[in-house]
């Protein structure tokens, strides 16, 4: 009754005043709250100092994760002739080796959504990256073919399934900030894919020509971005992104609302923008630095322009998007990446080595559609669950789209014997890409064009 009676002499703008009765009640046996309180306060303080260390880790182990994307690809791309020789490839083998890349973003990447749901996306990304280090070591070592195939195979497994989840990670760990971490990741991915291009042919020369050596050096790059997520997977709540339930986890799972994408003329369009700058992208990695070295130059000088091409994107990862958001039509913008392009291919087919480092650069600028087509899926749907279907439709058609490009490129430079055909054919897949691109950059939603369609 005392403790009663002195709660009911409190002033009403006291905190005990606004408390619940449960919360008012005094412990058992006449004791005080406050050592509970007290204990409570120390375990939020010791949860909000471990939250935010483990947010530190998952920007660390977003960081080496992007930077970890593309390298598996544009080492190889330097190194083509040396791999070709050693490995006994045709033009058309190799042109099915710039194919697989895109294959496998299809294949593997629709299974990230089940994995996440079971795993958690960190867990996923985790094992994506231990999959990227383990391909890479094994893939120069194969001794053929199909070893090598198979063993590039399994690094592009950890890296399409890392595609898919790491927005996701972004989305769930920093749901405010996801611009610039967004900017932030896809400046890393463009850092990583344009330093593997530069520094393999000299760090190949360092290690006596090996190629091999050359290319097995990169799965320590990946093996170190594995160490980041080794603390967060210790909680299985932050493993999944702290315990956040997010639809666009699963995107066409059960959570996600009912919605027709595929009746949606956007949808189609920005897969066809996605699978068409896709195509470009893994005909300029794969092949760019060959045509080249075709051209008389040499071979360190052609990884540097290749780097120069992929480093390009690291400042405009962060001004495209942001041009985008601003603007109720990304047409122009479209249209403005497309007509360098156009520009690039023309310079590589009248004068290859004389303006190559102009060529470069606009090849460069046309490659940043990849950001301006990941802002579109964001742009072009209205809910959260609805970016989700969206982006699941618009990676897996466009990487299926995009696979037959670089293995006809080979085929084309195979039986023509020289790069007039095959740049002929870029610059014919470059004139539809505009056209869908400016339709996809058309203010309007996928939700209300498939709610009209039904």
């Amino acid at each position: 009754m005392a403790g009663e009676e002195i709660q009911t002499k409190k002033s009403p703008e006291s905190p005990e005043s606004t408390m619940s009765p449960d919360a008012r009640r005094p412990a058992a046996g006449g004791s005080d709250d406050a050592p509970r309180t007290t204990a409570t306060q120390k375990s939020t303080t010791s949860e909000s100092t471990t939250r935010a260390w483990t947010v530190r880790l998952v920007v660390v182990g977003i960081m080496l994760s992007a930077l970890n994307l593309r390298p598996a690809i544009t080492s190889l791309g330097a190194l083509l002739e040396e791999v070709r020789d050693g490995l006994g490839m045709s033009g058309s083998v190799a042109g099915l080796l710039t194919s697989v890349p895109p294959l496998c973003f299809a294949v593997f990447g629709v299974m990230a959504p089940r994995l996440a749901r079971r795993f958690g996306p960190a867990a996923v990304v985790c094992a994506g990256m231990a999959a990227i280090a383990a391909g890479l070591l094994i893939r120069p070592f194969t001794g053929g073919t199909p070893g090598f195939l198979a063993a590039s195979a399994l690094a592009l497994m950890g890296i399409a399934v890392s595609n898919v989840l790491m927005p996701v990670i972004v989305k769930r760990w920093f749901p405010d900030r996801v611009g610039s971490m967004t900017g932030a990741y896809s400046m890393a991915l463009a850092l990583g894919t344009s330093t593997a291009a530069a520094v393999t042919v000299p760090v190949t020369d360092a290690l006596g020509g090996d190629w091999q050596a050359g290319l097995a050096v990169w799965a320590a790059l990946a093996a170190a971005a594995v160490l980041p997520w080794l603390p967060v997977l210790r909680d299985r709540g932050a493993a999944s992104g702290a315990g956040q339930a997010d639809p666009a986890a699963a995107p066409g799972e059960a959570q996600a609302p009912a919605l027709r994408i595929t009746r949606s003329r956007t949808a189609w369009a920005l897969a066809a923008f996605f699978g068409l700058q896709a195509t470009a992208a893994y005909i300029t990695m794969g092949w760019m630095a060959q045509i080249f070295r075709d051209a008389g130059v040499p071979a360190g000088t052609a990884g540097l322009l290749l780097a120069v091409t992929m480093v390009m994107g690291v400042p405009l990862a962060f001004v495209i998007p942001r041009l985008a958001t601003r603007l109720p039509h990304q047409g122009p913008i479209v249209l403005a990446l497309g007509v360098c392009g156009l520009a690039g291919y023309a310079g590589l087919y009248l004068a290859p080595a004389g303006g190559a480092w102009a060529w470069a650069v606009l090849l460069g600028v046309s490659n940043c559609a990849f950001p301006l087509a990941l802002t579109m899926v964001g742009m072009r749907a209205r809910s959260g669950p609805g970016v989700a279907q969206l982006s699941a439709f618009a990676q897996s058609t466009g990487y299926l789209i995009s696979i037959p490009g670089p293995l006809l490129v080979g085929v084309l430079y195979q039986h023509s014997g020289g790069w007039g055909l095959p740049i002929a054919l870029m610059i014919a897949l470059m004139v539809p890409q505009m056209a869908v691109g400016w339709l996809a950059g058309r203010d309007r939603t996928v939700e209300d064009e498939a709610a009209a369609a039904g």
